[in-house]
């Protein structure tokens, strides 16, 4: 798994709402929509970085049902890229036990490093799951780490298309075509790795990377 877009619920009585199909469909996938990790990093509510020190399941004092039972993280919070209107200090996280709704398996027995991102329930509590942008820190690119400080933030005005097939064309100066899944048939390509959009001074959007050009038809913008 890499990066995906978000389709989560908001909240542990939208889950509840989903606990009759769920039943029925425990063993489907969680489904997610392709999306850049700048995409994630823009839908987002919180974006840090954490280690993973401890785990145990939780479920809702109201509910018996197993579908509710949550894996509570805590963690160690190293840095936060966004929600410091949100949150200060964040000690745990949650998400659905099941992978049919979107949870997520984290490793706590080595205190390992995480990209976490999820949305804040109205209860104060983090939720994260596929759909989010969580990835072992290690996993990372150096541009991908770079991003996450300032670069992803400066594009979230700009709209990121997917180009499935060719041809594959923009609509307006203020987009983005991610093509790797047509050039390396990934979703976690060259684009994703390297690549945030972001908005020029004259207001159009384009690619910029940080470092030494590919040779990839894409490039806009580079580093001098």
């Amino acid at each position: 798994k890499h990066f995906y877009p978000q389709l989560r619920p908001s909240s542990p009585e939208l889950l509840l709402s989903l606990r009759p199909h769920c039943m029925e469909n425990v063993v489907e996938g969680c489904s997610c929509h392709p999306s850049h990790p700048q995409q994630l990093f823009c839908s987002a509510e919180i974006v840090i970085r954490a280690k993973i020190s401890g785990e145990k399941i939780v479920s809702p004092s109201n509910s018996s049902s197993p579908y509710m039972k949550m894996i509570q993280y805590e963690i160690k919070m190293i840095k936060m890229f966004k929600g410091f209107d949100r949150a200060k200090d964040i000690q745990y996280v949650y998400t659905p036990v099941y992978s049919s709704l979107c949870g997520v398996k984290l490793d706590s027995n080595n205190k390992a490093g995480y990209l976490l991102s999820g949305s804040m329930w109205s209860d104060g509590r983090i939720s994260i799951g596929q759909c989010d942008l969580v990835e072992s820190w290690d996993n990372l690119s150096l541009s991908q780490k770079k991003n996450l400080n300032y670069r992803y933030q400066m594009g979230c005005e700009c709209r990121i298309n997917t180009c499935y097939t060719v041809p594959c064309a923009s609509t307006g100066e203020n987009e983005c075509l991610w093509t790797d899944w047509l050039l390396d048939n990934s979703l976690n390509g060259e684009q994703a790795r390297q690549y945030a959009c972001i908005r020029r001074s004259d207001t159009s959007c384009g690619w910029y990377r940080g470092g030494p050009p590919p040779e990839k038809d894409f490039l806009d913008m580079t580093d001098p």
